[in-house]
């Protein structure tokens, strides 16, 4: 009888001391847990497209992209029969023109802008660019001719000053190429008060309709 009442007193003190420890590992706080997180695919970005959407009327310049005392003097779609066998080549498939111009008597001042825009086979536009390029430096019949600085604009582009005498006036060209897309866009000013000033803001204006 006395072993077993003891026996039962170190089973109590056993019992209560587990319990204590129960008790203290209940009470403990549960760290939170931390979600894995699984990082998402990355969307590559899509790649731009190398063809213009617009037809070449809708990226030609308007009379509201020139200064005020402009005026229209010839717009129009070009034919594939007015091209050059090499244009021809190149794959052109579709191009526009307009001119505009300013008139002053009093000054002895006349001046015009023109816009040849023509539309390629998109893998050729190093092609056009390198050929226009090599046309544009060639002095021909001017006095001088050099390339200016210049805004870069679309994916390549070049400007040129080129001066000539016609009419025992000194007549000046300023003259910008450059291709966005598959667009081909050759701009020029010239005549007796020329700003190149004018034909920068006139090229931007014309490169960013390009879509």
């Amino acid at each position: 009888m006395g072993k077993w009442h003891g026996g039962l007193i170190v089973v109590l003190v056993l019992f209560i001391g587990s319990a204590g420890c129960l008790d203290a590992f209940f009470e403990r706080p549960i760290p939170p847990m931390t979600p894995t997180l699984t990082p998402l695919p990355s969307t590559p970005a899509a790649k731009e497209s190398t063809t213009a959407t617009f037809s070449p009327a809708d990226m030609a310049l308007q009379l509201s992209d020139l200064p005020d005392d402009y005026f229209i003097r010839d717009r129009s779609a070009t034919s594939y029969d007015q091209q050059t066998a090499l244009n021809r080549d190149l794959g052109w498939r579709q191009g526009y023109f307009v001119s505009f111009y300013r008139m002053n008597i009093d000054r002895v001042d006349i001046t015009g802008i023109t816009q040849t825009l023509g539309i390629y086979a998109p893998e050729n536009m190093n092609k056009v660019y390198s050929q226009a390029k090599s046309e544009l430096l060639t002095i021909g019949n001017a006095t001088e001719l050099y390339e200016i600085p210049f805004p870069v604009l679309g994916d390549r582009s070049i400007a040129i000053r080129k001066k000539g005498a016609e009419n025992r006036h000194d007549v000046v060209t300023y003259s910008v190429i450059f291709t966005r897309k598959n667009v081909f866009e050759m701009i020029s000013m010239t005549g007796t008060t020329t700003d190149s000033e004018t034909l920068i803001d006139v090229a931007q204006r014309a490169v960013a309709v390009i879509r």
